[in-house]
């Protein structure tokens, strides 16, 4: 174990504080807790799904004094919140341009440090199915994702406003000449909603390109 903290907003600034103009990026593979769901962000079951993601990655963070960290553990932030989009094939039939939040899909997800192997991974949630026991925790699973091309950028505002952001970022995409692969996009947020004005969000919006 080293004395030296991995601060994301330090040593990851490209892929966690871009600007507020769009950017292409080519994004690495990343290990995640991850869970699943659909419906309204605004309603109150979307909290527990996300207290389930804090409690395993705290748990993580925290394992040292547990007695339970690998022998790489290496001091960190935890990572911030992140969500990939999307809406159900009902929703994409009716191709309205009013967004029903009751029919978004999502997988919310925390990064989780390189030295998180997906045994220690599945160790940590059953330690945390009896330390917080919680029905979500079935539902968490750990993966690595890699986004790879992509364009992405800092919003600013709202998340009712993120439209605005997309368009920037396609119009970006479509000048270097690439096409976004689907309507499916990904959020970090970089901002607690609860405790920040809307205008004052900040989370980064990505796509991916081809």
């Amino acid at each position: 174990m080293t004395n030296t903290k991995h601060e994301w907003r330090k040593h990851e600034k490209e892929l966690y504080l871009p600007k507020n103009q769009p950017t292409r990026m080519t994004i690495p593979a990343f290990n995640f807790f991850t869970i699943e769901g659909q419906g309204n962000p605004n309603d109150d079951f979307f909290a527990e799904y996300i207290g389930v993601l804090y409690a395993l990655s705290y748990a993580v963070k925290m394992s040292p004094k547990k007695g339970l960290a690998p022998p790489n553990y290496v001091d960190y932030t935890v990572y911030p919140l992140e969500g990939v989009w999307d809406i159900t094939d009902e929703a994409k039939k009716k191709k309205s341009d009013v967004l029903d939040k009751n029919s978004l899909v999502f997988k919310l997800m925390i990064r989780q440090p390189d030295f998180v192997s997906a045994a220690f991974a599945s160790r940590i949630i059953e330690q945390t199915k009896r330390t917080k026991p919680h029905e979500l925790l079935a539902k968490v699973t750990f993966e690595t994702i890699q986004d790879g091309e992509c364009v992405q950028m800092m919003h600013l505002g709202s998340y009712d406003d993120e439209p605005e952001s997309f368009h920037k970022m396609e119009d970006y995409a479509r000048n270097l000449g690439l096409v976004r692969g689907s309507k499916t996009h990904r959020e970090i947020y970089l901002s607690d909603a609860r405790k920040v004005s809307s205008e004052k969000l900040k989370t980064v919006l990505r796509f991916m390109v081809n």
